[in-house]
């Protein structure tokens, strides 16, 4: 109970402290540096617990597509729509629909059953998610900005299943440091491309990206790896329904953002629709 709760705070969390880092440094840049330490870490980590760090290429490529999909796409999509003015929330809410096409697709791939009762609960998180923010719809979208959060919903779609289905062999600290490895380079060849990279390590990138080290790639993301280990795609991916809400929240609280009595009765659909969703 207590992990995916921690999981939604701190991913949640990720979404708040991203805007602050785009104010300070380009998107791919801050991201590059980001895991170039986190790959660092992971394998102080690893080799302090004597862990096998040399493993078998096919285990090692298929760690770091996953790394590329998500931290690559998924967090390359949404740092790029934060620095062309997409809002924390409304791109929260399109990352949000992860569990919709995870379900849909984990089903035929994965091979899992998915239930009428967790379809249900699936339709009540939809149902919420689009509640928290839907005034937003109306107002001026950078086009960009939203198409960048779509590859980021593919990115962490494909991601969820590909882990599950196929990198689950590696220790969690083995597995992070090749994806943190890999989405680095990749994500250097992005900013150098696309890109005119900069970083200002001021007070608010320093704190912000602090944050999203310690607390998002060690503690969220290990919590998310941990439980798409030990349970079903289609249930662990369930709990992203609850990010667009808790963005709302923290977006309002920190960022200024709007929050209305619509989104707070939209979190409620949401939470009532996790749990049935997952639950037992």
């Amino acid at each position: 109970m207590y992990l995916p709760l921690a999981f939604i705070i701190l991913w949640s969390s990720a979404f708040v402290s991203g805007q602050f880092i785009v104010q300070s440094a380009s998107p791919f840049a801050s991201l590059t540096f980001r895991f170039f330490i986190v790959g660092i870490c992971f394998l102080i980590f690893s080799y302090y617990l004597r862990e096998k760090i040399f493993v078998k290429f096919n285990l090692a490529i298929q760690a770091c597509i996953t790394g590329i999909l998500f931290h690559g796409f998924y967090l390359g999509g949404v740092f790029f729509s934060y620095s062309v003015g997409l809002s924390a929330t409304l791109s929260a809410l399109i990352v949000g629909l992860q569990p919709v096409l995870t379900n849909i697709l984990s089903g035929p791939i994965l091979k899992e059953r998915i239930t009428f009762i967790q379809w249900i609960g699936i339709l009540f998180g939809f149902i919420g998610t689009i509640l928290v923010i839907g005034y937003d719809i109306g107002v001026k979208i950078p086009i960009i900005g939203l198409v960048a959060s779509i590859v980021a919903l593919l990115g962490a779609t494909i991601a969820t299943i590909w882990q599950k289905k196929i990198t689950s062999n590696l220790t969690l600290s083995v597995n992070n440091f090749y994806q943190a490895f890999a989405a680095s380079i990749f994500l250097f060849i992005i900013s150098v491309i696309f890109e005119v990279p900069s970083i200002n390590f001021d007070t608010r990138f320093n704190l912000s990206m602090g944050w999203q080290i310690i607390m998002v790639s060690f503690g969220a993301y290990a919590i998310l790896m941990y439980l798409i280990k030990t349970g079903t795609a289609s249930k662990t991916s369930s709990l992203f329904f609850l990010v667009p809400p808790v963005t709302a929240i923290m977006a309002w609280l920190v960022l200024d953002e709007k929050l209305s009595i619509i989104d707070i009765i939209g979190l409620l659909i949401c939470a009532f629709g996790v749990y049935i969703a997952t639950r037992k």
